[in-house]
């Protein structure tokens, strides 16, 4: 809950440490500058984008506003491989790949991102990395951060071609489950008419709870 420059303090000089750990985390600035190496810019931009926004929703939903920042900046750490990429890091390291995958293996990335995020840059908190893991399908019951940050990638300032983005925007900061739940309807729209065969079970899965959540809240 330290401010940033603090914790970068903190990370940079090994501080509280019991042990000269060589497997510390990396700083977030290290990160920043190994994936602007790696990433395309415009891909780099949305990560700040995202990072950013997350931060802010962190911030008002009373998170950890460091670690909505981290899982943001590294959320497409992985997005910079090849799909051929993607299936062998799975392949190798028993990482579970769905029929959808397998079709669409892009949609990798946010495994493999989690994957990459702990083994490489030694982030070892599971909540960044579970953020990281379900930001593109999402899932039933999701956490508070895991909610910011499968948002934050839809709406973050320089995306433009989402629909119903200003209405979106609009409730960001005001009720996490309603926001949640019209991202993934209008996903599932779109996937319905244009994807059907790559609709991920755990996005059904999710939008079936989040539906029925929103539909308890009216009730009640």
């Amino acid at each position: 809950m330290v401010p940033e420059p603090v914790y970068e303090y903190i990370v940079e000089n090994n501080l509280y440490n019991n042990n000269n750990n060589v497997n510390k985390a990396w700083s977030i600035n290290k990160i920043k500058e190994d994936l602007e190496s790696l990433l395309k810019p415009s891909r780099f931009k949305h990560i700040l984008g995202v990072a950013d926004t997350a931060k802010t929703m962190a911030e008002h939903f009373k998170l950890n506003p460091n670690k909505a920042y981290f899982a943001g900046i590294l959320h497409d750490c992985a997005k910079y491989m090849s799909d051929s990429e993607l299936l062998n890091i799975c392949y190798e390291n028993n990482i579970e790949v769905s029929d959808s995958e397998k079709k669409k293996p892009d949609l990798l990335h946010a495994k493999v991102g989690a994957f990459i995020a702990q083994k490489k840059y030694n982030i070892t908190d599971p909540e960044i990395l579970s953020a990281i893991r379900w930001h593109t399908t999402g899932r039933e019951d999701m956490t508070d951060l895991e909610k910011i940050i499968f948002s934050a990638d839809y709406i973050e300032p320089g995306r433009t071609k989402q629909p119903n983005l200003d209405y979106l925007r609009s409730i960001s900061l005001k009720n996490l489950d309603l926001l949640v739940y019209d991202i993934l309807k209008d996903t599932m729209d779109y996937l319905q008419v244009n994807s059907a065969d790559l609709i991920d079970d755990n996005t059904s899965k999710a939008y079936s709870y989040y539906k029925n959540a929103i539909n308890e809240n009216k009730e009640n």
